[in-house]
């Protein structure tokens, strides 16, 4: 029989320091218990104990408390991050049927030794799990002491018996207290005695015993300092042995069976991870019965599939004039509509595609129901206006296509996720789960525990999985009903319904249209660009292999660091626990030391290029020669728009060869690119935010900024600031928005740390109100939680409020960058928006095609050129009026890398 017992505060203390800083929505800081649960079933599944309790320290003072007090006041205080988590820690041990174990005026330690004496009077083989080495007293040979320890990167288990103690340091256990008692030790408040280390300590208990018979030998010992310590402070000494000794008879009395372990994945225990959105543990909940997480709403869940049902569910829908509509369209892989889910908070039903009931009859009539003026509120509102538009007939789409797709599909919808993403912009993801428990105050199933490991593409072709799926489309109806209402009130009331209302929503649908229009790629030119590069691949490896003295897999970090450090001796290598570091930071540190390590970093840039633009590209191409990229609204912290399945924002254009990439993209016949890019935006958005008047005046007198920078900065006339102090300044106006240090400007530029930090001192010097309000946004952060852009969109900063120095450094980074970049962000969407409905407005065939970061692309047709050059710089320039004008860089040409 085995017991297992863990020291609750060591290991959550270990788990704390551990794990990243993790919040749930509310706010709630849950690292510890993320990494707690973590190791707890770690050392479950690796002894298989039959019996196991958690042991924890209660605030009442202690017998050994007191005694520290007397001695040098208390221990330092725990960090309240992790404070505020112990209590969350023990409700889940409790839910899970773990026995949480604490006695007032009892140390944990007294506990795990009470407990480990008790176990093994009764025959289990007892383990410890502690980070505290104190508790190595009470190894013996059925008693083991389990030591987590943080080598090389990961997380290696020392363990103790008797034996393993003894000839760790030639004590036995016993006589582990004596040497504590010497040398002390400073977490524990243990003062030890002046000048005795852990070598003399373990040296003198050996050969002696125990304190007292060293002290009662001091006659025979060596003279000398540490000698005269031991004698002068005697009283220390034994103090210091009764504060490290454990006591095993604290008076603890438990149940026969109590610590049984049996099933710790409960049904409790599983709200609780949802609660505080554990989602990594909730796999290891399969078996548990989840049913009763159900809200009681889904006793209203109605599934039809006749016509006559669904034909009076409508009329109905109509005649009640409902103002909203919570609504989700079941689609696979395929994008083929499985049906859909319609609530109005009291009705909620599931549209199932069969029979009389076609995916085509029932796009329509959403359609139709969103033209009568009702809202339909949904997850994902593009997505649903990309699964009916594939359903229309050809002259539909050509319909859609001329009007940008919201007159003719869902001109009256809206989305409960950007609308939750306004509120949160930090979180991962916007599921209905997440905004039932964090807006409604439910724990509704996830997508998991209905289909298990099954995608919903999978669910909806399993017929034994109909009723999960009805439950899973019904719930995301029934939230997004029941939740749009309150997010909304919620945005309004912090401030951000003009975001929503007119930067936002009306993006949902500019973004529509672009994916629906894509742009044209040249598979052949792309082709030969990919052969291009494999070209220059090959010699790079050539060059590498004979550089190196033999060939190699130089894609193996294992494999090259040893060529590098080892074979070539390249000095400045960083090792880790698998091998040498050949990560790009530390090469391009050590480019200068050998002419291989370019030839490596270019290697890289290449084969990354060809596998992800020259062949990925090429896997993108749609049957009519377009690429379409799917952009997302609800991905970036700062409000910024993202691309994926291609991402065509990340295409490298700071090199040459990833320039080229731009040539294969080409407008249709008749028209011409035309890129608008806008210059150094946020740059104008600081100078406006900050007020400050050298840097507007520089740019009303339409100065180059970075030269006029280096003038004030180096204190140099801006006709002889040379070309190293321009670039010099361009490195700070940028990085100084992003809270650049001077070890990071060093860094970038090539000068010392000392030499970095005069020019940005000698920087805010030269734009005073810059440094005052650059303050003030991390001063304003910190005090509300939360950094806005000039039109009031919040990003939370929970990282102002830690403990941990380097978080909030990053926090205030966040602070300082956030409404910069964000207003940046909110100013290009508004551009977006504008340019794409004018187009329409005017009744222009050109169209808006692409953003990337500050640029915009729009294929335009060469009669409209001048009408739509026109357009966008009234568009671009007019998106914001700030103290400062906003500038574009307009190009044309017959391929995107011309017009860029």
């Amino acid at each position: 029989m085995k017991l297992l017992l863990m020291d609750g505060h060591s290991i959550a203390n270990r788990a704390f320091y551990g794990v990243p800083d993790l919040t749930n929505s509310a706010g709630e800081h849950t690292g510890a218990i993320f990494g707690f649960l973590n190791m707890m079933f770690k050392f479950i599944e690796d002894e298989q104990p039959d019996n196991f309790a958690v042991a924890f320290d209660v605030h009442a003072p202690t017998f050994r408390h007191k005694m520290y007090e007397a001695y040098k006041g208390t221990r330092k205080p725990m960090q309240p991050e992790l404070k505020e988590q112990i209590p969350r820690i023990q409700e889940m041990l409790k839910a899970m049927g773990v026995p949480v174990i604490t006695k007032e005026g009892w140390e944990a330690d007294d506990i795990l030794g009470t407990l480990a004496r008790m176990g093994e009077e009764k025959g289990f083989d007892v383990t410890i799990v502690s980070g505290d080495r104190d508790l190595l007293q009470l190894a013996t040979d059925k008693v083991k002491i389990s030591i987590p320890k943080t080598k090389k990167g990961g997380t290696e288990i020392e363990n103790y018996y008797a034996a393993d103690v003894k000839s760790t340091y030639d004590v036995t256990p016993k006589q582990f207290i004596d040497v504590k008692a010497l040398q002390g030790d400073a977490s524990d408040n243990i003062p030890g005695v002046e000048g005795i280390g852990p070598k003399t300590a373990q040296k003198w208990i050996a050969e002696y015993g125990s304190i007292e018979e060293c002290h009662a030998h001091v006659d025979e010992m060596k003279k000398g300092k540490v000698l005269d310590n031991f004698i002068a402070q005697w009283d220390i000494a034994v103090l210091s042995k009764e504060l490290a000794t454990i006591n095993v008879n604290a008076p603890i009395e438990l149940e026969e069976g109590s610590t049984k372990l049996e099933n710790l994945f409960t049904e409790e225990a599983y709200l609780l991870c949802k609660r505080y959105e554990l989602k990594k543990l909730l796999p290891r909940f399969e078996s548990t019965d989840t049913s009763k997480v159900q809200d009681n709403t889904s006793e209203s869940f109605k599934r039809i599939y006749e016509l006559s049902d669904v034909e009076d569910f409508f009329s109905k829908l109509k005649a009640a004039g409902k103002d909203f509509v919570g609504a989700s369209i079941m689609a696979g892989d395929d994008r083929k509509i499985k049906g859909a889910a319609l609530s109005v908070g009291d009705a909620t039903i599931y549209v199932d595609c069969a029979g009389l009931i076609t995916p085509d009859y029932l796009a329509h009539k959403l359609i139709e129901v969103s033209k009568a003026g009702v809202k339909l509120c949904f997850w994902d509102l593009k997505n649903a206006m990309h699964l009916i538009f594939d359903l229309l007939a050809d002259s539909e789409k050509e319909q859609v296509l001329a009007l940008g797709g919201k007159a003719e599909i869902f001109p009256t919808a809206v989305d409960v996720a950007v609308a939750a993403y306004l509120l949160n912009p930090t979180k991962k993801e916007y599921t209905a789960d997440d905004i039932a428990n964090e807006i409604l105050g439910i724990l509704i199933p996830a997508q998991a525990d209905l289909f298990g490991k099954k995608k919903l593409s999978a669910a909806l072709e399993d017929d034994s999985l109909l009723e999960a799926v009805t439950t899973y489309a019904c719930y995301n109806a029934y939230v997004a009903y029941a939740a749009f209402e309150k997010v909304i009130a919620e945005i309004k009331e912090e401030g951000m319904l003009d975001i929503y209302e007119k930067i936002e929503m009306p993006l949902a649908y500019t973004l529509f249209d672009m994916e629906l229009q894509g742009i044209a790629m040249d598979a052949k030119a792309l082709a030969e660009y990919g052969d291009k590069l494999q070209i220059r691949i090959n010699e790079l490896e050539q060059s590498i292999y004979s550089q190196a003295g033999e060939e190699f897999n130089i894609n193996s970090p294992k494999q090259l660091g040893v060529i590098l450090f080892e074979k070539l001796g390249i000095e400045g290598g960083k090792k880790t626990k698998t091998g040498y570091s050949t990560a790009a930071d530390v090469l391009e540190e050590l480019s200068a030391t050998n002419p291989i390590i370019y030839d490596i970093l270019e290697y890289r840039q290449l084969t990354k290029l060809k596998s992800t633009y020259a062949d990925g590209l090429a896997a993108c191409l749609d049957e009519d020669g377009r690429i379409r990229s799917t952009f997302m609204q609800t991905v970036t912290a700062t409000g910024r728009i993202s691309s994926t399945e291609p991402n065509l924002q990340n295409i490298p254009i700071r090199m040459e060869l990833g320039r080229e990439i731009r040539k294969v993209f080409y407008p249709k016949d008749g028209c011409i690119f035309l890129d608008a890019d806008y210059s150094q935006i946020e740059l104008r958005v600081l100078a406006h935010m900050s007020g400050d008047e050298n840097l507007i005046n520089a740019f009303k007198a339409g100065q180059d900024i970075h030269r006029s920078t280096a003038s004030l900065v180096f204190n140099t006339p801006f006709e002889e600031v040379t070309d190293l102090q321009r670039r010099s300044a361009k490195a700070v106006n940028f990085g100084i928005v992003y809270g650049i240090s001077a070890f990071g400007l060093a860094k970038d530029i090539g000068v010392g740390r000392k030499e970095a930090q005069e020019y940005i001192d000698n920087y805010f010097k030269a734009y005073p109100k810059m440094h005052q309000f650059l303050e003030g946004l991390k001063t304003s952060a910190t005090e509300q939680g939360f950094a806005t852009t000039m039109y009031g969109r919040r990003r939370p900063v929970p990282e102002l409020k830690s403990s941990n120095f380097m978080t909030r450094q990053f926090g205030e980074r966040i602070a300082m960058n956030s409404p910069i970049q964000g207003t940046a962000a909110d100013i290009i969407k508004i551009a977006m928006v504008n340019v794409h409905d004018r187009l329409l407005k005017e009744g222009l065939k050109s169209k808006l095609l692409l953003q990337v970061h500050d640029e915009l692309l729009v294929e335009t047709y060469e009669d409209e050129r001048s009408k739509v050059e026109q357009l966008i710089a009234e568009e671009m320039q007019g998106a914001a009026q700030l103290l400062v004008q906003l500038e574009i860089d307009m190009n044309s040409g017959k391929t995107w890398a011309e017009a860029h």
